[in-house]
């Protein structure tokens, strides 16, 4: 077991700071944490942690040890627990997803989860990239589309339909989508997608919109669709409380894409651990609902006291799934 000698002196001493506070931590004396970390370093030839008088601070190489060290320390504490039949769930989850999706949805759940779990943390990192969740360590990614990556399991934990619309004021202006052809001489407003995608004659579609704001925020998509700006796809729950105000009106509707399947994604050695299968469930459990019900906050137009003579006037003169005739 000579291999292992130090690893977890390293995380003690990442975790308080101090060769002493690991010292404290695992109850042995300080002099022992630090032969224990020398033993290390000149196991590995790589120097973990930088001394100074006041301070200690991990290398590069000394953090990406201490972040897979902890997650070894993590597995092998709950595997001696279950096996001594002791079933509650501890350690690090850590999770990953899109900035939007997150916030507005996943993050609440899974703070829901913890807080019944009082010995598990959570890590939730919110980013737009593809994160690679073997050599960064992560446990669970919540991602949109097709999973590609065959070291990875997937399973399916929602749906995500998505809308065409723009604001009355613009298609007073600029006119209605007949069709999907209609497209090509309207302002576009382009989020991450690169395509949009429908459905014609069961068949799926592809369109490449072309227009003069793109962003990759779906906040500011949906602002500059309410400002008039162009047309927009986004995910439904971006803009489903603006279409029950009136204040954007579904287009195209005819031609609705299929709901785009949110999968959990997962290290195939990572599913048998009770706490990956239970954050799962719970999101399993929780997110098609929260992304798709009816915000109890929409109201229609007339509810919201929408004042005679504004611009979501006009969007009682133009029907949600039809265009005007002529």
């Amino acid at each position: 077991m000579a291999g292992w000698d130090g690893l977890e002196e390293i995380v003690a001493i990442a975790d308080t700071g101090s060769f002493v506070g690991a010292a404290r931590r695992l109850r042995v004396s300080a002099s022992q944490i630090s032969r224990a970390v020398q033993r290390l370093e000149h196991r590995l030839r790589a120097e973990l942690f930088i001394r100074t008088t006041r301070s200690v601070q991990l290398t590069e190489a000394g953090r990406t040890l201490v972040e897979q060290c902890r997650r070894i320390i993590d597995e092998r504490d709950e595997a001696l627990q279950l096996a001594r039949g002791q079933g509650e769930m501890q350690g690090e989850v850590r999770l990953t997803c899109s900035t939007a999706l997150g916030e507005r949805f996943v993050a609440p759940i899974v703070r829901r989860f913890i807080e019944t779990h009082p010995r598990l943390s959570v890590r939730l990192e919110l980013t737009n990239r593809l994160v690679d969740l073997v050599s960064e360590g992560f446990d669970v990614a919540i991602r949109t589309g097709h999973p590609t990556d065959h070291r990875l399991a997937a399973r399916q934990i929602a749906s995500r339909p998505a809308e065409v619309c723009a604001s009355p004021a613009y298609l007073a202006r600029a006119g209605y989508p007949r069709g999907l052809a209609d497209l090509d001489r309207h302002e576009c407003l382009i989020g991450t997608s690169v395509n949009w995608h429908f459905l014609e004659d069961g068949q799926r579609r592809s369109f490449v919109p072309s227009g003069r704001w793109r962003c990759n925020s779906g906040n500011a998509v949906v602002d500059a669709a309410l400002a008039g700006m162009g047309i927009c796809q986004l995910p439904s729950f971006y803009v489903r409380d603006h279409i029950a105000a009136g204040r954007l009106v579904a287009l195209l509707e005819d031609y609705r894409d299929r709901p785009e399947p949110v999968w959990a994604v997962y290290p195939q050695r990572r599913a048998l651990l009770p706490k990956i299968q239970q954050v799962i469930a719970a999101l399993e459990a929780e997110l098609d609902e929260a992304m798709n019900a009816p915000s109890p906050r929409s109201v229609m137009p007339a509810e919201a006291g929408i004042s005679a003579g504004s611009c979501d006037d006009v969007a009682a003169t133009l029907p949600r799934s039809r265009p005007p005739p002529g």
